[in-house]
């Protein structure tokens, strides 16, 4: 059985060349390394939570990883740093379609989708410091995503750097789903509860959108399917939804809740970035699992006829 940190670099290198990224930035690159290999030492990097210089330390001692890599020497930490500002967010979405393929066949569809909301912010300095400079720090990194309740699996994301509403950020994140993995349910806490977002779910992405209320004392309720949700509001499809919460737990924990970027669009891509190795880290165990599934099975029935070979 394979080292994990070796299946994580092949997966990841799997993933980013099914991207059709340019093997060179341009045509006056160097051509030292290539954009596949940076891209996938960045992604080892978050993986492992460290910073640039520690990294590179660290690759410099693994021979196994600048082999599978084809490494003939280890990129200084500012190439690193030099390609994460360079390359475009735009890519990191293409490739975070292509770890969704590592998980659902062609037209599968999800059964129920959990949505939430959370924020990372930069940990140069803490509140109390802050406080005592009187210069505060900026605010949090707003991020919602969607996630498979099933397979524990990130299916969509929206990021912004000012406070959004949690019902705008709902819209974009729906359509984004939709796109890459329609559901049949999408659960969502009373933040997300507006006649706008039932309207979408319902007549554009035909799903059902399973919100709780927002209700007053004595203030009737508006909108035909908040209505509706009233009536058909399902408890046993709900509870999923803490799922979501469960997921943002994960991330802050395992891959840290404090952006080391400044600029905001490294900040963004820092995110994406660990939505990124969740799912190809997510992608591995799975691997893992089947394989000892697979390789303890002979093994066992193996020694059971050894067993029954010996003299009683």
């Amino acid at each position: 059985m394979s080292n994990k940190y070796l299946n994580f670099i092949d997966i990841a290198l799997q993933v980013t060349r099914y991207s059709h990224l340019p093997l060179y930035s341009c045509k006056y690159s160097k051509q030292t390394y290539t954009q596949y290999q940076l891209l996938t030492l960045v992604l080892f990097k978050e993986y492992l939570g460290e910073d640039y210089r520690d990294f590179v330390d660290l690759v410099e001692l693994m021979s196994s990883i600048q082999t599978k890599l084809g490494l003939t020497k280890v990129p200084h930490f500012t190439t690193l740093q030099k390609f994460v500002t360079r390359i475009y967010s735009a890519i990191l979405d293409r490739i975070f379609k292509k770890t969704l393929d590592l998980f659902y066949k062609n037209g599968e569809s999800v059964e129920v989708t959990g949505i939430d909301l959370t924020g990372f912010t930069s940990g140069y300095c803490s509140n109390y410091y802050s406080w005592r400079i009187k210069k505060w720090r900026r605010s949090y990194v707003k991020t919602s995503i969607s996630v498979d309740v099933h397979k524990f699996v990130i299916t969509g994301y929206k990021i912004s750097g000012k406070p959004v509403h949690d019902a705008k950020h709902a819209k974009t994140l729906l359509s984004q789903c939709h796109r890459n993995r329609k559901s049949r349910y999408y659960v969502m806490d009373k933040a997300y509860d507006s006649e706008g977002n039932h309207k979408l779910t319902r007549e554009k992405l035909r799903s059902i959108a399973i919100v709780p209320l927002r209700q007053r004392e004595r203030k009737r309720i508006k909108g035909h399917y908040r209505k509706k949700m009233l009536r058909e509001f399902d408890d046993e499809i709900y509870s999923l939804r803490n799922l979501s919460e469960t997921m943002f737990s994960l991330l802050k924990r395992k891959y840290g809740e404090n952006l080391r970027a400044r600029k905001y669009r490294n900040q963004v891509k820092e995110v994406k970035f660990k939505v990124l190795i969740h799912n190809l880290d997510r992608y591995v165990k799975i691997v893992c699992l089947v394989w000892l599934r697979i390789s303890t099975k002979p093994q066992f029935q193996k020694f059971i006829s050894k067993l029954k070979m010996l003299p009683l």
